[in-house]
């Protein structure tokens, strides 16, 4: 099986159904996305499709990019750039296979397919039997085309594995970042295309497809058991990032008739068992892989710089700037592929009017154990890199202020609760969580106001916009302690201290140094008038 050549991968039609077709298939209007059994799996199509685009068929600018957005190339021009790269892609047979070490690893020991599975408990927690929540025994068959998006999705997201088992190139359990039309029923092409830069915005040279610098597993693997083995972006071709290969694996492949314990599907051939062996490719030093935000210190730009991570609370409005703007002097940088489409709306009306989202998904790890997978879908909107980082001042604020009235709505809570509240420990992320989704829509019309004031070379908020974001916190912060707090009647002594808790509450929301300073900042002098 070639993956870019044979099907294997499951496509949902325009009509609802599941067709499993050939990666050409991605140009026909009538997919309008892929169908693969898991959430990990599903963003893994993405990125290996994007990949795979962006290797073999990147337009040479902005204009070409746009021609074949508005006019889907065909099935044989498309395929045709594909061959390009066939050799890389092969599954079985002779010679370098996909993402799997060059060598046979024959003194290495077999394992369990499932290993693949990010989340899958590891050998200690086999031995512990502490996988409680997840299961031993998921996957243990996968037929060759789950197996393989396995590979791809370890690969890619790779965390710590134990001693010489490398991260991935953007370290273990990245974020991605990709945009997508407003139109959930858009062609898969749309989808796919909206996150291929044209080699104008990002310029390199043109790849040898034969190269270990583009694809590593063409070669023998630069193991990393000494130091001085590092890879850094300067040793590699710029493209080597949709490829970077951190795991020494070997699939072990065995024909036969089965059932895939992912697709649930019949097979003809399976995969049980695969061999690994540690201090494989070693990536360190500052990357820009073109589909995640990275942040840094910026009194220290000379230090490496870090990909965006899942992190236990999910992804929300807090983290919205980090995701979709751009600042040198704050430290952050949005995934190329979301920079180059604020350069597409400068030129193009009918990509601008797209309104399209940004899908936010990825996985949050501690240390070598997920904790969760992370989907998410946030508003996108047209900002050019001139006009961010007046905007994107304003943002924090709004953000600031949102994350201090959860502070002190939280506290206030464990106040109401607890004779001690600064020693009690407890999860309280239910409030957060709370918090976080009912702000949300206020949040998202103060930031389109922003933007559109930005693009007027107005940076400020007016008093009555400013003033309508403060009360939607206070609004909600209220609501939050009434319910959490207040929602049950206790003794006379302890509702006497949940008044005390919500009297100190409502003085800080309208009383507060916070409160005051964004008063002044944005000119709310009578917050009646102006809301």
């Amino acid at each position: 099986m070639n993956l870019i050549q044979d099907p294997w991968l499951p496509f949902r039609m325009r009509d609802g159904l599941e067709q499993v077709l050939p990666m050409n298939a991605i140009c026909d209007p009538n997919v309008v996305d892929f169908a693969l059994p898991r959430a990990d799996f599903q963003g893994a199509a993405y990125q290996f499709s994007i990949g795979i685009l962006q290797t073999t068929f990147a337009p040479e600018d902005k204009y070409h990019w746009h021609d074949l957005y508005e006019q889907v190339p065909k099935v044989g021009v498309l395929q045709k750039a594909f061959d390009k790269a066939a050799h890389a892609f092969k599954t079985t047979g002779d010679g370098p296979l996909f993402m799997q070490d060059i060598n046979a690893l024959d003194s290495a020991k077999s394992t369990t397919v499932s290993g693949l599975l990010i989340e899958a408990p590891g050998a200690n927690g086999l031995k512990l039997n502490t996988d409680h929540f997840i299961k031993r025994g998921i996957g243990e068959v996968m037929s060759l085309e789950m197996a393989f998006i396995a590979l791809f999705t370890l690969q890619a997201n790779a965390p710590s594995g134990g001693v010489g088992h490398r991260t991935g190139l953007r370290g273990g359990g990245p974020l991605t970042t990709l945009v997508l039309p407003q139109k959930t029923d858009a062609s898969l092409w749309q989808k796919l295309w909206l996150n291929v830069i044209n080699k104008d915005h990002w310029r390199y040279e043109e790849p040898d497809l034969h190269s270990a610098a583009v694809f590593p597993w063409l070669e023998e693997t630069k193991t990393s058991e000494k130091k001085g083995s590092e890879i850094y972006a300067s040793d590699v071709h710029p493209l080597h990032m949709y490829w970077a290969m951190p795991r020494r694996i070997r699939l072990e492949i065995e024909d036969g008739e089965s059932v895939c314990q992912i697709s649930g599907k019949i097979t003809t051939q399976t995969v049980s068992f695969y061999r690994a062996q540690n201090y494989g490719g070693n990536y360190t030093g500052t990357w820009a892989h073109p589909l995640t935000p990275y942040k840094w210190n910026p009194k220290k730009p000379e230090e490496e710089r870090l990909s965006a991570k899942g992190q236990p609370g999910g992804v929300t409005y807090k983290i919205w700037d980090a995701l979709t703007l751009t600042s040198d002097s704050c430290g952050q940088q949005c995934a190329q592929v979301v920079s180059n489409f604020y350069s597409l709306c400068e030129g193009f009306s009918d990509v601008q009017s797209e309104v399209p989202r940004l899908w936010v998904f990825g996985y949050d790890m501690d240390n070598m154990k997920a904790r969760g997978w992370y989907s998410v879908s946030l508003p996108l909107f047209s900002v050019s890199p001139e006009q961010q980082e007046g905007a994107l001042y304003q943002v924090k604020d709004l953000q600031s202020l949102a994350s201090n009235s959860l502070w002190q709505c939280r506290t206030q809570i464990k106040t109401a609760w607890f004779d001690k509240p600064g020693d009690t420990k407890g999860d309280m992320s239910f409030v957060d969580l709370e918090f976080w989704q009912r702000t949300e829509p206020a949040f998202y019309l103060a930031v389109q106001q922003v933007i559109q004031s930005a693009a007027q070379d107005d940076h400020y908020l007016t008093a009555q916009q400013a003033g309508l974001w403060l009360k939607a916190l206070r609004n909600n912060v209220t609501d939050l302690f009434d319910e959490y707090a207040l929602s049950e009647f206790g003794s006379g002594r302890s509702m006497v201290k949940r008044i005390k808790a919500r009297q100190a509450l409502t003085g800080w929301l309208y009383g507060g140094k916070d409160i005051k300073k964004f008063i002044s900042d944005y000119n709310i002098e009578k917050l009646e008038e102006a809301v």
